[in-house]
């Protein structure tokens, strides 16, 4: 419990911080977001009830149906509420729906801490936690993307496109090839796109199944790889500022970017020239998300996770690493660069806390020192080696996929360790025949 209070202390300590620095910028930090969804209609409905779903996961059954029930009939109240109120929702910028699901998850809270006593209040109190935490991380990166883009002027993307020429342009031949797609492929590759945060937390349902029953968590799922991905990614994003190819070289896009920034207008359809790159001025709206990707490293978790459960599951997270990767470069939100450095990125935060919950395992630190030394590695390459990646991608493109593989390779032979043997099956013993 002491743990749990430390957390929760930095926690809103970060979140604070983050509050007063994205106001110094004028935007509202997260917990200005976050209370207005109470009332107001939130960014993402879907999101908020994906929250409730996380958080009722130490419910029994009948509680569970009470709360989404709860959460139905508020969000109707709120509906008949803004229709008799004549206040219009702009469906682009927001959800009709979704405060009654936020108003159940606090009013969970408020039974924690007034009806439950000891461990049933932990267990609860853990509930609410984490799905909080879901919607609070999703409220703490808005933020942050707008203060990187606020607080860095220029960004790096020349250098990576440059680079990005060893693997062969890969956001440009996709590109294109979503584009060829039409409407329906695009739209399918939309939704995947924006509703990462949904599929998660289907993965982490599974994972978590048995709490309700068991009345404890596992030590290890993929609420906690999604956090620390969360927590980690957008620090590299202040030392390495990258908007990506459909902002750099292209019209820009949802509502950000422009012909009047772009260096060129190429993308998708002639690759970004090869001349010494250099930092570049940007607006002060988009954000600088690129580097590592981390749709990549979520969609990545995702899949990892989705391993242990049944066949449904793992095709459905294999598909969704698949349009994910899709998505991020045909839409020219992020370079191959990018991606290779996500994938990195996930499997050895992944290390780090597998190996924690074996107790500091050594094999597992010694992947998550590896993987590190790789991610740094790519960063460094991207930003002094451009030009030589590009002009001798016949040695540096396989270099890059290979430095990849051997942090995927390092990972799947280091788990495959800490699984369990399977039982060898007992042959019967032969017995005497009976004269």
């Amino acid at each position: 419990m002491l743990l749990w209070a430390t957390a929760g202390g930095v926690a809103l300590g970060f979140l604070v911080a983050l509050e007063i620095m994205a106001r110094h910028y004028g935007v509202p930090g997260p917990l200005t977001t976050q209370v207005r969804e109470v009332v107001c209609p939130p960014k993402s409905g879907f999101l908020l009830y994906a929250c409730m779903a996380l958080m009722m996961v130490v419910l029994p059954w009948r509680e569970r149906f009470i709360a989404a029930g709860a959460a139905v009939g508020i969000d109707l109240v709120f509906v008949v509420a803004r229709w008799m109120l004549g206040i219009d929702v702009d469906l682009d910028e927001a959800h009709p729906f979704g405060n009654g699901a936020l108003w159940v998850v606090l009013g969970c809270a408020v039974i924690a801490v007034t009806r439950r006593t000891g461990r049933e209040r932990v267990l609860l109190l853990k509930g609410i936690g984490l799905g909080l935490l879901l919607v609070t991380g999703r409220k703490t990166g808005d933020a942050w993307l707008l203060i990187t883009a606020k607080s860095r002027p220029t960004v790096l993307d020349p250098y990576v496109a440059t680079a990005d020429h060893a693997l062969g342009n890969p956001s440009w031949v996709v590109g294109r090839l979503v584009r060829a797609s039409g409407s329906i492929g695009f739209h399918v590759l939309d939704v995947v796109y924006g509703q990462l945060a949904v599929a998660a937390v289907v993965v982490a349902m599974y994972q978590l199944r048995n709490v309700a029953a068991e009345r404890r968590f596992p030590r290890h799922h993929l609420v906690r790889t999604f956090l620390v991905i969360g927590m980690l990614g957008p620090a590299v994003y202040m030392i390495f500022p990258v908007v990506g190819p459909v902002f750099t070289y292209g019209p820009g896009a949802s509502g950000t970017g422009g012909l009047h920034w772009a260096v060129a207008d190429l993308w998708p359809d002639i690759p970004s020239p090869l001349s010494p790159p250099h930092p570049v001025p940007y607006d002060g709206l988009t954000p600088r998300n690129c580097m590592p990707s981390l749709h990549t490293a979520w969609a990545t978790a995702i899949f990892i996770h989705s391993r242990s459960g049944p066949r449904v599951l793992r095709v459905a997270g294999t598909f969704w690493l698949i349009a994910t990767l899709t998505a991020t470069l045909g839409f020219g939100y992020h370079y191959g660069a990018d991606l290779v450095a996500g994938v990195v990125f996930t499997l050895t935060i992944e290390a780090a806390l597998r190996a924690q919950v074996r107790g500091w395992d050594r094999s597992g630190l010694q992947l998550a020192a590896y993987g590190a030394t790789v991610f740094v590695a790519l960063l460094l390459s991207y930003r002094f080696l451009p030009v030589q990646m590009a002009g001798r991608p016949w040695l540096f493109g396989p270099v890059l996929l290979l430095a990849m593989g051997s942090v995927v390779y390092g990972y799947l032979r280091t788990t495959r360790l800490w699984e369990p043997a399977p039982a060898a099956l007992q042959r019967p013993e032969p017995q005497p025949e009976m004269v």
